[in-house]
């Protein structure tokens, strides 16, 4: 949350804005980066342009033929690549246009894809005992694989589980390894809530205590997996429900006392499922839930015996706890995010896994940055723009344009936050480069979102440096980033970030109307927290409720000022009073002793323009 508090010296006001800094982060899970979603270790596929590929997920239906000499070239290369044959490669690529999958994951969903099209042809061939029905079934079904054709291949499986469930006691474990071979299909199309299906199928086959108990738990193990991939990716909260009840269940079925390693593993799962829904939810039980059991894992993945899954945990505990730490008033939660994270990157260093190192850093960065923001000084905010540009070293443009952009907003939010704390304007002109870096890959056609967030942090750091100079330049630069922001920061699309934008627009159009001599900007500027306050209502939010109305009144005294309108000079006062006694009665003394510094000033007005 950025906050901005400036004076103003015509009546001894000032005015009060929130602000949400945009940034993202991270969660690992075992041998994999997530970023709202499991990336896989692979390797990112190289050789071929972003554009490009997005050609060949766009034309994937197309005849061969008729598609370029560069295009086969590149089916060609991605066929040596990922190690599929053609057909497969043009069905992966049909599969993600399908899926509408943003152009960021573009590359890591390809390679998921191709590593469970490997796991297919292993998987579905005929087994020894097969009758020749059968046989003959998995035999077309691997020709469909082959072909790329997963339609068919689940189609041909559904016909072999039909088969094999007429004769269930006898070929029960077949049975479930098809039913599971189904979800392994369902994976391999991005279909989460159908995988975990076929899995809770595979699953039903064995009786709690059987023989194949072992196996039992494999297949509810990947069950608990789909659904959370279908809960993150998805936003589906009734998934990761789902998932974190199997994780508990497994967490009975995989006792720490005989299985430690896989119990570990388990724990971090059923972490990182509470903690996604925890990040949807407004309480903190879920986020306390993940850590909880990131440290139940920690008790097993320790350093000394599993360094790297030790990284992983101290990653996504360090997540956790700067959510719990955002959502409460001390400190304590995110000084332990701080030295989570220090522990992981004491495995994940730039030599062995540059990557993940820079991601860690990016997330330490991140909670310096919240710890800044609450202490006194700037140290930690320092220590914040320190770790953001380590990280660029790692995660530079050329090798993920997107998580470069990424950091470039997050570097900007520090430097804006220090400069506000600094009397000169350098570091709020250095977060105005980074912003507008970021702005060079977080382009409005390819992620719309992250783009109206970075021009809604562009606005403000113009905005700074607009009321400590004497010009109108950086104020009117600022009104305009807020402008753009709100093409794509729509009401219908994320009201309360719309809202967020509407108020901060209303303080440059305040601050350039104080310079002017007329009313316009005033004007504008009252239109704007009123825009605000629609969805910033006092039931939904308290307190931007009083933060906008109190900013609105300012304003309105301003104008009524101007105008030597009385009546506009009451209401005004009112709406101040109001923000005062709403900041007083929430506990927060320091924007309840702010307004009510105003009021002094307010009530003179109010009594000259009335002739007392």
């Amino acid at each position: 949350m950025k906050r901005h508090l400036s004076f103003v010296a015509a009546l001894g006001m000032g005015f009060f804005a929130s602000m949400t800094a945009a940034y993202a982060q991270v969660r690992a899970d075992t041998g994999s980066i997530a970023i709202g979603g499991s990336v896989t270790s692979s390797t990112v596929i190289i050789g071929i342009p972003q554009e490009k590929v997005d050609e060949l997920v766009r034309d994937a239906k197309r005849p061969l033929e008729e598609l370029t000499t560069q295009q086969r070239e590149n089916i060609v290369l991605l066929k040596e690549k990922l190690d599929l044959n053609v057909s497969q490669v043009r069905a992966a690529l049909g599969i993600l246009g399908e899926n509408d999958i943003p152009p960021e994951r573009l590359a890591a969903k390809l390679t998921e894809i191709a590593e469970r099209f490997k796991n297919l042809q292993a998987t579905a061939s005929a087994q020894p005992g097969d009758d020749p029905k059968i046989a003959a079934l998995k035999t077309d079904a691997q020709k469909a694989i082959e072909a790329g054709e997963l339609a068919k291949a689940d189609a041909l499986l559904a016909d072999v589980e039909t088969e094999q469930r007429r004769a269930l006691d006898r070929l029960a474990v077949n049975a479930a390894e098809t039913s599971a071979q189904r979800g392994e299909i369902a994976l391999t199309r991005l279909r989460y809530a159908e995988a975990a299906a076929h899995f809770a199928n595979a699953a039903a086959v064995f009786p709690p205590g059987s023989i194949n108990e072992d196996k039992r738990a494999s297949y509810l193990q990947k069950e608990a997996s789909s659904l959370y991939q279908q809960g993150d990716e998805y936003g589906d909260n009734g998934a990761l429900l789902s998932a974190i009840e199997g994780y508990k269940r497994l967490v009975e079925l995989t006792p720490r006392e005989r299985v430690p390693l896989q119990w570990a593993t388990i724990q971090n799962d059923l972490g990182n499922a509470l903690s996604v829904l925890g990040e949807r939810e407004s309480g903190t039980a879920k986020l306390e839930e993940a850590v909880v059991a990131y440290r139940e894992a920690l008790k097993e993945w320790t350093r000394e015996r599993v360094p790297l899954n030790s990284a992983v945990a101290q990653n996504n505990l360090g997540l956790a706890l700067t959510r719990l730490g955002e959502r409460e008033n001390g400190t304590a939660k995110l000084e332990a995010a701080v030295v989570a994270y220090r522990e992981a990157l004491k495995e994940w260093t730039r030599e062995r896994v540059p990557l993940r190192w820079a991601m860690t850093q990016n997330n330490l960065a991140i909670a310096l940055r919240a710890l800044g923001m609450r202490e006194g000084g700037t140290e930690k905010l320092e220590e914040a723009v320190t770790a953001y540009r380590e990280a660029s070293k790692e995660q530079t443009r050329e090798r993920v344009p997107l998580q470069w952009a990424t950091i470039q907003n997050n570097l900007g939010n520090a430097l804006s936050s220090l400069g506000e704390r600094e009397s000169g304007t350098a570091k709020l002109e250095e977060a105005v480069v980074a912003y507008r870096e970021a702005l060079k890959e977080w382009t409005r056609e390819r992620v719309p979102l992250q783009w109206a967030g970075t021009q809604n942090n562009l606005g403000t750091a113009l905005s700074s440096l607009g009321r400590r100079g004497s010009g109108t330049e950086k104020l009117e630069e600022a009104i305009a980033a807020y402008r753009e922001a709100l093409k794509e920061q729509t009401r219908e699309r994320g009201p309360l970030d719309w809202a967020m934008t509407q108020n901060n627009l209303g303080l440059a159009l305040f601050s350039l109307g104080q310079r002017e001599s007329g009313t316009e900007r005033l004007e504008e500027a009252v239109t704007a927290y009123r825009e605000a306050l629609k969805e910033r209502t006092r039931e939904r939010v308290p307190l931007q409720w009083g933060i906008s109305l109190g900013n609105q009144g300012i304003a309105l005294m301003f104008l009524a000022v101007r105008r030597q309108d009385a009546a506009m000079a009451e209401t005004a006062l009112s709406q101040i009073n109001t923000a005062f006694e709403t900041m007083r009665d929430s506990g927060h003394a320091p924007n309840a002793a702010h307004y009510e510094q105003l009021l002094p000033a307010a009530r003179a007005i109010v009594a000259r323009l009335r002739g007392r």
